[in-house]
């Protein structure tokens, strides 16, 4: 218990100098943020419940999915092989990066690919227990500094300059407005509608518990977020008139992600992790400015945003990259579906092309060895 206190503390701290530095995503970066220095200086292990993580991402999940609308359901089937498109050529990118860093950086190829595609984190370090060659703790560390790069540039480019410095965050416009009163009145207005209608409110509820439990049985990725997204979206686009969430729920929401994928985060020892920081840096980088042309180029070809494209091609995670789209106004159900299109075709086609395109790369210098 006084562990858990200790991390309400030190990431509260953190969510709030954030968010009085206009920080986007303050509350979850904070808290990020937080935790990783805190456990750096200090030597001491925080902790928090898995509970209350996924919690927030259900929450998080059904906000997005209410976003959804028939438009954009139509939308997106229109898109499917932009999508194919855009996620085959960022995994060429990607792999192009991998290679520069294998070759000097001394590292294999295999370990260089796994840690450059932008997959999950943990599902991209299980890949490479599968994967012959490839160094676990190398693909966690890639894979961790790829996170960081991303988390910490797309939205800041997306609110600073696709967005032209909008303030995302509600408690960052609350600051600028000197009072709490909006903050308190959305959480008013939201609990006396559920009084005024509470069994509508208890369905609600079961409604994202059950989707999130159906999702984890079906394994799907991120299940606590994709399946509330998904029932609520469902529920919209088909005319159901559900509730929005108020502002102190979903910057709750923020402050448990952030603290569990800082505490998810880690940054292991390696023998020569000098010589690898900068080019996992570079790629990280370098892809994140691939996915802004790539987005220039869907504006063009369909009638999206440059930001809700940038923000659907670039190489975070979805649950990053839809909350980023739900504070400045892009199309979330898009960037949601772009995303989710790109973690589905990773782990269900990618193993099985690195597993092909390994064994016969290795055949091929076997022959040549022996020839």
């Amino acid at each position: 218990m006084n562990r858990i206190l200790e991390t309400i503390l030190v990431t509260f701290a953190g969510g709030l100098l954030f968010t009085l530095l206009h920080v986007p995503l303050s509350w979850m970066l904070g808290p990020l943020t937080a935790v990783l220095l805190w456990s750096a200086f200090t030597r001491r292990r925080l902790t928090w419940p898995a509970g209350l993580r996924n919690a927030g991402l259900a929450i998080l999940g059904y906000g997005m999915g209410l976003t959804f609308t028939a438009e954009s359901a139509r939308q997106i089937s229109s898109q499917l092989p932009t999508m194919l498109m855009a996620t085959a050529l960022t995994i060429a990118f990607s792999l192009a990066a991998a290679f520069i860093t294998a070759r000097y950086t001394g590292i294999s190829m295999s370990s260089s690919a796994i840690g450059s595609i932008p997959g999950g984190l943990s599902q991209m370090v299980v890949l490479s227990e599968e994967i012959e060659g490839a160094e676990t703790t190398v693909v966690a560390f890639m894979q961790t500094i790829r996170l960081l790069t991303v988390i910490f540039t797309v939205p800041f480019l997306a609110v600073h300059g696709l967005a032209n410095g909008v303030s995302t965050d509600a408690a960052s416009d609350l600051g600028k407005q000197g009072s709490s009163n909006s903050f308190i009145d959305s959480l008013m207005l939201w609990l006396h509608d559920a009084a005024s209608r509470p069994m509508f409110f208890v369905i609600v509820v079961a409604l994202i518990a059950a989707s999130a439990w159906l999702a984890v049985k079906l394994r799907f990725p991120t299940p606590y977020f994709l399946g509330p997204i998904i029932a609520a979206g469902i529920l919209t686009v088909t005319g159901f008139d559900l509730p929005h969430l108020p502002t102190l729920l979903t910057i709750l929401a923020q402050w448990s992600l952030g603290i569990y994928m800082g505490l998810g985060i880690k940054l292991s020892s390696l023998s020569n992790w000098k010589k690898l920081l900068p080019f996992s840096i570079a790629g990280s980088i370098a892809v994140v400015a691939f996915s802004l042309g790539l987005s220039y180029v869907l504006s063009i070809v369909h009638p999206i945003s440059l930001l809700t494209g940038f923000l659907s091609t670039s190489p975070g995670g979805m649950t990053e990259m839809g909350v980023t789209a739900s504070l400045i106004g892009a199309d979330v159900s898009m960037v949601v579906a772009y995303q989710m299109f790109r973690i589905l075709f990773i782990l269900f086609i990618v193993p099985y092309a690195l597993r092909w395109g390994f064994r016969r790369f290795s055949g091929s210098r076997s022959a040549e060895g022996s020839g």
